[in-house]
C-alpha cells in the first residue's frame, strides 16, 4: 500500500536498463547481437532510445553504415549456426549435410554462414538452413556479400528484440 508522500519507482525494462547502463556494459550487451564493435559503438552512443522501434530503426541504420571490415568482423565472430542443437535420431544425415555444407561455404565465401531462424519452428529449422546453404553456394561472392549482410541485420534486429524483452540477446 502506498502511503501519502510516498514516491514509487516505475518499473524498469530491459530496454530501460540497456538506456542507463554505462557505456562499457551497454556496448558488451550489443556486441551480443552484432559481433561489429563500430555497430555496438554507435548504437550505445545514441542512446537513450524512447522505445524498442527507436532502437530497431537505429540498428537497421547501423547496418546499412557498415563497411567491409566491420561487416568482415561481425561475420567472424557469429558462430554457426546450429539449428537443432545436438544431432537426435533420424537427423544424423542432415546433420552431417549441414557440416558438409556449411565447411563449403566458408571455403568458397571466407567467412562463416549466417541465416536468421526466426520464424521457423523447431522442426522447420533444419531443413531451412540446409536449403538456404544450397541455394547461397550458388551465388557469386558479390551477390553472397549482399544476402549475408542483410542475413546478419536481421539477426542483430532478432536479438535487439529478444535483449529489449529479456534482458539478454
Amino acid at each position: 500500500m502506498r502511503q501519502c508522500g510516498q514516491v514509487t519507482s516505475p518499473a524498469t525494462t530491459p530496454l530501460d536498463g540497456l538506456n542507463a547502463s554505462a557505456v562499457h556494459t551497454a556496448e558488451s550487451l550489443l556486441l551480443g547481437c552484432c559481433r561489429s564493435l563500430r555497430w555496438a559503438r554507435r548504437l550505445a552512443a545514441h542512446r537513450p532510445y524512447p522505445d524498442v522501434e527507436a532502437l530497431l530503426a537505429a540498428a537497421d541504420e547501423a547496418g546499412y553504415d557498415l563497411e567491409a571490415m566491420d561487416l568482415h568482423e561481425a561475420l567472424a565472430g557469429e558462430p554457426a549456426p546450429h539449428p537443432l542443437g545436438e544431432p537426435r535420431l533420424g537427423t544424423l544425415a542432415a546433420h552431417t549435410a549441414l557440416r558438409a555444407a556449411q565447411a563449403a561455404y566458408e571455403r568458397k565465401f571466407g567467412h562463416a554462414f549466417v541465416v536468421c531462424l526466426d520464424g521457423c519452428g523447431p522442426r522447420e529449422r533444419l531443413d531451412h538452413t540446409l536449403a538456404a546453404l544450397r541455394e547461397r553456394l550458388g551465388n557469386e561472392p558479390e551477390e553472397e556479400w549482399v544476402v549475408a549482410a542483410d542475413e546478419l541485420r536481421r539477426l542483430a534486429r532478432a536479438r535487439l528484440t529478444r535483449l529489449t524483452a529479456t534482458g539478454s540477446p
